[in-house]
């Protein structure tokens, strides 16, 4: 195979999106439009990219991260410019060049990869992606000869009646030989509205006796661009479908794929079942044989297996094997459930780690804590971890029993196997198997015989 390069052409100013944002970093299903087409780039080809942005894209670059090099536009003089401006970046470093756009985050790396091998297989100058899938309002139109090969691509604006009937259009995808490329854009001319167009060059060649040929997209949508928030919408809505189908297919029951939202980067586990109205975003990981939903919110966290979180919303969490969560409950940033947790319904937990076995009833609060391994955390309990200043750490033993609306003012330590009673003001720590009762809270031994039974029971 020979030597690939690829262009992204994210300059558009996404004037139509009426955004302070770059158009490129609207995200469809929770990952940014570009990032979908130079992940499918990176799938087709593993040779040098490059980005040509507006001026003062640093948003882009932050975005993409680094193995991209970066050209700019610094006049909106169309596409054609535009690919001029890596011609320092890629001349003489490859044989062939990738041209697509970034606003297309529906086309997929083996589309891209159809394309290039057609563009190899034919010896063409010029190979175009089309598609008669799409509306063709706003897209070049394809006007093929009477042997049915590409003649000319015809924009929109400057075509006829007969040419804005043709509903083959130009996918916006490009596979050309570097050579003649490079040196083509040189000899466009500009448009009547002083744009230099990158569709030219088919018939640039056609002129010059060079073959051109096309790949059909197979997929609806695939070639499908976003200018504005209505179609980002409409983007929106077929990758939802084709990442919901692609989970079903793999092994996961969606109950109702309508109420269902599952972002681009998530993960799910075979035999899972997700409940209507759930969202799944972000680097969200959930294992095997878990059931999430219904009205269930899941933002970069990573579930166990055999896991069950009802009417819930995580952010940031991580449960291990056999938790159940919920009903309405929050997990916020930094909470890590160990295995066999359960934590019940009105219960919020915050940059806090449970051990195994422990369990949350209801409506309690677990902030800047370290509780042990099978404690009770009885109903309306809470860490008082903030003094208005500084967020302080609870430390609980395992095997802890904390009686109801206990208050543990941090910082502060309760050891193992020992219990506060109900309505106890902790403010100082509790040595192992000791009890803790009052406001404030006064210690006392456990009887050790009675702890034990009760830690059988």
């Amino acid at each position: 195979m020979s030597q690939w390069a690829a262009v992204v052409l994210a300059a558009g100013q996404g004037k139509r999106m009426h955004s302070f944002i770059p158009k490129v970093l609207h995200p469809v299903c929770g990952k940014e439009m570009v990032r979908h087409v130079t992940d499918a780039v990176r799938q087709a080809l593993s040779g040098p990219v490059v980005l040509v942005t507006a001026p003062g894209a640093e948003a882009v670059r932050q975005c993409l991260g680094e193995g991209f090099q970066y050209a700019v536009q610094e006049q909106p003089l169309g596409t054609g410019h535009a690919l001029m401006q890596a011609d320092q970046a890629l001349k003489g470093r490859a044989s062939n060049i990738l041209v697509l756009y970034g606003d297309t985050p529906l086309i997929q790396g083996e589309t891209l990869g159809r394309l290039m091998a057609q563009h190899e297989d034919s010896g063409a100058a010029v190979t175009l992606l089309t598609s008669s899938l799409v509306p063709p309002e706003g897209l070049g139109r394809i006007q093929r000869d009477v042997l049915g090969q590409v003649a000319q691509v015809v924009e929109e604006v400057e075509a006829d009646e007969a040419q804005r009937a043709l509903r083959e259009v130009n996918g916006g995808m490009y596979a050309f030989r570097a050579d003649w490329t490079w040196n083509a854009l040189g000899r466009l001319t500009p448009s009547h509205s002083g744009e230099y167009y990158l569709t030219n060059l088919a018939a640039m060649a056609v002129r010059e006796g060079l073959p051109v040929s096309s790949v059909t997209s197979m997929e609806e949508m695939e070639i499908f661009g976003v200018n504005t928030r209505v179609q980002l919408a409409q983007a929106e809505r077929a990758m939802r479908e084709r990442i919901l189908n692609r989970w079903m297919l793999e092994g996961v029951t969606i109950i109702d794929p309508a109420s269902t939202y599952v972002g681009a980067e998530v993960v799910i586990g075979q035999d899972t079942t997700i409940h209507p109205n759930t969202t799944l975003r972000g680097r969200t990981a959930i294992g095997q044989r878990c059931e999430v939903g219904p009205n269930s919110l899941v933002y970069d966290s990573t579930i166990g297996d055999d896991c069950k979180v009802v009417a819930s919303m995580l952010e940031e969490a991580v449960l291990e094997d056999h938790v159940d969560i919920g009903p309405f409950s929050h997990l916020r940033p930094g909470a890590v459930v160990e295995r066999e947790v359960h934590i019940g319904n009105f219960a919020e937990v915050k940059n806090s780690r449970l051990g195994a076995g422990t369990k949350v009833g209801h409506f309690s609060y677990i902030g800047d804590a370290q509780v042990g391994k099978n404690v009770n955390y009885a109903a309306g309990a809470i860490t008082c971890n903030f003094d208005g200043v500084n967020k302080n750490v609870t430390e609980i033993g395992d095997d802890a029993f904390i009686g109801c609306d206990t208050m543990l003012v941090a910082p502060v330590k309760v050891g193992e196997r020992s219990v506060t009673g109900a309505g106890a003001v902790v403010t100082k720590d509790i040595p192992s198997d000791s009890l803790a009762v009052g406001m404030p809270a006064r210690t006392r031994k456990r009887n050790k015989q009675r702890a034990a039974e009760n830690s059988l029971s």
